[in-house]
C-alpha cells in the first residue's frame, strides 16, 4: 500500500491567544481567529497518524462564495512545495508524532475579508469548527500599503478605541468624547457585512483606497441602505437625535442586527462611525474637524453670505453655506494609483453632501494634493480643497424702488478652513493639523498652491449667486475672466471684533460687545448695525434674537466698545424647542460716512454649561464590581427639563440611558451605576447629559483595570 493511504486531519488548533497577541488583534471580541495580512500565524493540525514522505497535505484558504484557484479566491498551500503563485507562504515548523505545527503567511496585498480554512489530505477534506479566519490590513507590515512606521501612531490610529471629536466654533472649540469601540462584539462582523455589501471585486479588496471609498459610501444610507440616515431637520422623532449618541458601538451593532439604516446622524456621527470601521479593518484613521468649513455647491471657491440692512443673515438666499465645523476622516496609505508624492493621509468623508461618480461618497483625497493645489487628483480633491480654502463674500441686500439691490461689503480670504483639528497621538488633547492641509496664509507657497488650484477650478466673476440674485439683469454682463479675490482693505483701516463680556449661560442675558477701531488718522462717523441670531452648526439660522443700530464718532487710532445684550426671554423658548445644539451668531456691519468704507464681521459662540463630575476609583480588578457616581449641579437660573443621562464604558459598562426628570435651579443630580470590568488595561467611562434646554454636556474619566 503506498504511503498516502488514509491520512486524515482529525483536528485543527488556530492557536488564537498566541496568534492574536502577535497580530495586535487580541482586542477583538469574537470567537474566530483575526489576523493581519503579510504576517505569519501558526496552525496546529492533528492527524490520524504520523506524517510521512509522499503524504499529500494542503491548507486551503477560500474567500467568498464558491472560491476557485483560477479567480484567485482559493489558496491551496502545500508545505515543502514551491511557494504558491498567490504570494501566500506555508512551512512546517515542527512535527511531533501526530501533531504538525505549520506557519502560514498571507500575501501583504491579500484581499481583506473572511477566509474559510479546510485541511486537505489526499481526497479527504477536514472542515474545522470556527474555521473562518478574518484577515485585516496590517499597518505593522512594511510591504502592506497601509504600513505606518511609528508605534505610538499605530497605537492611536489603529488600536485606540476611544477618542474625541472636536466641535463648536473657531471662537470656542470643545472636545466631544467618542467611543469608537472597534473591538466590541459584532462590530467586526458589521464591517465584514459592509465589505460584502460594497460588491468590491476581489482585486479591489486588496487596495485600501477602494475599500475606504466604498466605506465612505456605505456609512451613509443615502443610496445603498448603508449604516446611518442623515437628518438636519431638527425633528428626530422615530429615531435617536444626533446629539444623543456617544459612540459608534450601538449604531453598528443595531445595524448589523437589523440590516436597516439607523436614525439619525450628522457629520460627527458619520465621522465617528467611519473611524470605527476603518480602524476595525486595520487602516490607520483619525477624525478631522475643520472650523468654518465651506460647503460650496458650485466648486467655484466662493461662498456668498447675504445680510439684510440690520446685519441679519438671510437663510433663504444662500445656495452654499459655511458650517461652523465639519468632521471627516483621514486614512493612512500609499497611493499606488497616483503619481509619486501623494502617500500618507487621505481625506474621506461619509457625510452625504455631494454625489461623487453618482454616489454619496467622498475620497480618498490626498491631503498633500489639497496643500499643493493639485485638485485634479483622485478622488474629489476639488470638493475637499473648496471646503478648506474658499473665500467668503458678504452682500447686503437693500430694497431700492421695490427691487433688491446687492451691495458687496467684505471679502474674507482667510476665514475658511481654520483650526483643522484631531486628537493628539497618545495624549488627551487637540492637535492642530491645519499646516498639513494648507500652507501658512499669505506665504508664497500658499499663493502658488492657490494659483495651481484656480487653473483647474474656475472661480467665477464677482456677481452674487443667490437663486434670486441670478435673475437680476444687471449681472448678466459680469461673466468675464476668473477673479482671484483679495482681502478687503478699507481706507480708514476699519477693524471689527466681537466678544462675549459675560459667560454665556443659558437662562442668563447674553452679554456681548462689538469693538470698532479705525487706524487711519482723522475723525470718522461710523454707522454700526449689529445682530444676534441662533444658528445650527450648518450655518442655518434658527431664530433672530435682536439687533442694535448706532452712529459713533471715532478718532483715528482709537477704539470703542458697543454692548449688545439679549434678554433670556428672547431665546429660551427656541433653545428648548430644538433637538440640536445651537450656536450664538453675532454679525456686525460698519459703514464710514466720510469714505463710504464698509466692513462686516461675524463670530459664532457656544453656550457654556455647568460640568458633570465623575467619582470612581482609579484602579479596579478584572470581573470585580465597582461603583461609579455622576454628579451634576444645575447652576443655571432655569430648570432643565426632561433630563437624560447617557453612560457607556467600553469593557466596563454597556451603553445605557437613565431618565432623570427635571432638574430645578440649584438642585443636584446624583446617579450611580455598578460596573463590572471584563477587560484589562486603561479604560474610560463616558457620560452625557441632555435636556430640552441643553444638549451638549459630556464628560469622561479613565480607570485602570488590573488582574
Amino acid at each position: 500500500i503506498f504511503a498516502g493511504t488514509g491520512l486524515k486531519a482529525t483536528g485543527v488548533d488556530l492557536l488564537k491567544s498566541q496568534n492574536t497577541r502577535e497580530h495586535h488583534t487580541d482586542g477583538y471580541n469574537i470567537k474566530n481567529l483575526v489576523v493581519r495580512r503579510g504576517q505569519p500565524f501558526q496552525v496546529q493540525v492533528s492527524l490520524n497518524r504520523e506524517l510521512r514522505a509522499g503524504d499529500k497535505l494542503s491548507l486551503r484558504f477560500g474567500i467568498g462564495e464558491n472560491p476557485t484557484k483560477i479567480r484567485g479566491s482559493l489558496m491551496s498551500l502545500k508545505p515543502e512545495k514551491e511557494p504558491d503563485f498567490s504570494g501566500w507562504k506555508i512551512s512546517i515548523v515542527k512535527k511531533n508524532g501526530r501533531e504538525c505545527l505549520l506557519s502560514v503567511t498571507s500575501a501583504p496585498n491579500a484581499p481583506v475579508g473572511k477566509y474559510a480554512l479546510h485541511v486537505k489530505t489526499g481526497s479527504h477534506i477536514y472542515k474545522p469548527e470556527n474555521g473562518v479566519i478574518y484577515l485585516l490590513f496590517n499597518p505593522w507590515c512594511k510591504d502592506d500599503t497601509v504600513f505606518m512606521a511609528d508605534e505610538a501612531k499605530r497605537k492611536e490610529y489603529v488600536l485606540n478605541d476611544t477618542g474625541y471629536i472636536y466641535v463648536g466654533s473657531a471662537y470656542s472649540i470643545y472636545d466631544r468624547p467618542w467611543n469608537f469601540g472597534q473591538f466590541e462584539e459584532f462590530v467586526l462582523d458589521a464591517c465584514m457585512y459592509l465589505l460584502d455589501k460594497s460588491k468590491l471585486s476581489l482585486s479591489h479588496r486588496r487596495d485600501p483606497a477602494y475599500v475606504s471609498r466604498a466605506m465612505s459610501a456605505l456609512v451613509n444610507a443615502n443610496d445603498d441602505s448603508g449604516v446611518l440616515l442623515g437628518n438636519w431637520s431638527g425633528n428626530y422623532r422615530g429615531g435617536t437625535a444626533p446629539m444623543d449618541w456617544i459612540g459608534s458601538v450601538t449604531i453598528l451593532q443595531n445595524y448589523y442586527k437589523t440590516k436597516k439604516p439607523i436614525s439619525y446622524g450628522q457629520c460627527w456621527v458619520f465621522a465617528g462611525v467611519l473611524n470605527t470601521v476603518m480602524r476595525c479593518l486595520g487602516v490607520p484613521s483619525r477624525c478631522v474637524s475643520t472650523f468654518n468649513s465651506a460647503h460650496d455647491t458650485e466648486e467655484n471657491l466662493r461662498v456668498d453670505i447675504y445680510l439684510n440692512e440690520a446685519g441679519e443673515k438671510l437663510n433663504w438666499m444662500s445656495l452654499d453655506s459655511v458650517w461652523n465645523f465639519h468632521v471627516w476622516n483621514d486614512v493612512w496609505m500609499k497611493r499606488t494609483d497616483l503619481p509619486d508624492g501623494f502617500d500618507g493621509w487621505q481625506a474621506i468623508d461619509s457625510t452625504p453632501q455631494e454625489q461623487s461618480q453618482g454616489v454619496f461618497q467622498c475620497g480618498p483625497c490626498p491631503v498633500k494634493a489639497v496643500r499643493e493645489g493639485d485638485v485634479y487628483l483622485l478622488y474629489d480633491a476639488k470638493f475637499v480643497y473648496a471646503e478648506v480654502n474658499a473665500d467668503k463674500v458678504y452682500w447686503i441686500v437693500k430694497k431700492v424702488n421695490g427691487k433688491d439691490k446687492y451691495i458687496r461689503v467684505t471679502t474674507e480670504t482667510q476665514d475658511i478652513g481654520r483650526n483643522i483639528s484631531t486628537k493628539a497621538v497618545g495624549q488627551n488633547k487637540r492637535e492642530d493639523i491645519t499646516l498639513e492641509y494648507k500652507y501658512p496664509e499669505g506665504s508664497k507657497e500658499e499663493r502658488k498652491s492657490m494659483e495651481r488650484a484656480c487653473s483647474f477650478i474656475r472661480p467665477s466673476g464677482l456677481v452674487p449667486r443667490s437663486g434670486y440674485a441670478s435673475t437680476v439683469a444687471e449681472h448678466s454682463r459680469a461673466v468675464g475672466k476668473p477673479v482671484v479675490l483679495h482681502e478687503t482693505v478699507t481706507k480708514t483701516g476699519l477693524y471689527l471684533e466681537i466678544t462675549n463680556t459675560e459667560a454665556l449661560h443659558p437662562g442668563n442675558p447674553l452679554e456681548m460687545a462689538i469693538t470698532v477701531k479705525a487706524s487711519t488718522p482723522g475723525n470718522w462717523t461710523i454707522d454700526l448695525a449689529g445682530s444676534c441670531q441662533l444658528q445650527y452648526y450648518t450655518g442655518k439660522v434658527q431664530a433672530n434674537l435682536g439687533t442694535i443700530k448706532e452712529t459713533i464718532n471715532l478718532e483715528g487710532g482709537s477704539e470703542m466698545q458697543i454692548p449688545l445684550k439679549i434678554a433670556p426671554d428672547a431665546y429660551m423658548k427656541t433653545l428648548a424647542s430644538v433637538d440640536d445644539e445651537v450656536l450664538i451668531l453675532v454679525t456686525a456691519i460698519a459703514e464710514v460716512k466720510e469714505t463710504n468704507d464698509k466692513l462686516t464681521k461675524e463670530t459664532s459662540m457656544r453656550f457654556e454649561y455647568p460640568p458633570i463630575t465623575v467619582q470612581m476609583p482609579e484602579v479596579a480588578k478584572l470581573n470585580n464590581e465597582f461603583t461609579c457616581a455622576f454628579i451634576f449641579k444645575n447652576k443655571l437660573n432655569v430648570p432643565l427639563e426632561n433630563c437624560k443621562l447617557l453612560v457607556e464604558g467600553l469593557g466596563i459598562f454597556k451603553m445605557t440611558t437613565f431618565d432623570q426628570g427635571d432638574i430645578m435651579p440649584g438642585r443636584i443630580m446624583k446617579s450611580e451605576v455598578i460596573c463590572t470590568p471584563t477587560r484589562l488595561g486603561e479604560k474610560k467611562i463616558v457620560a452625557k447629559l441632555t435636556s430640552n434646554q441643553i444638549k451638549g454636556i459630556s464628560t469622561e474619566k479613565g480607570i485602570t483595570i488590573i488582574e
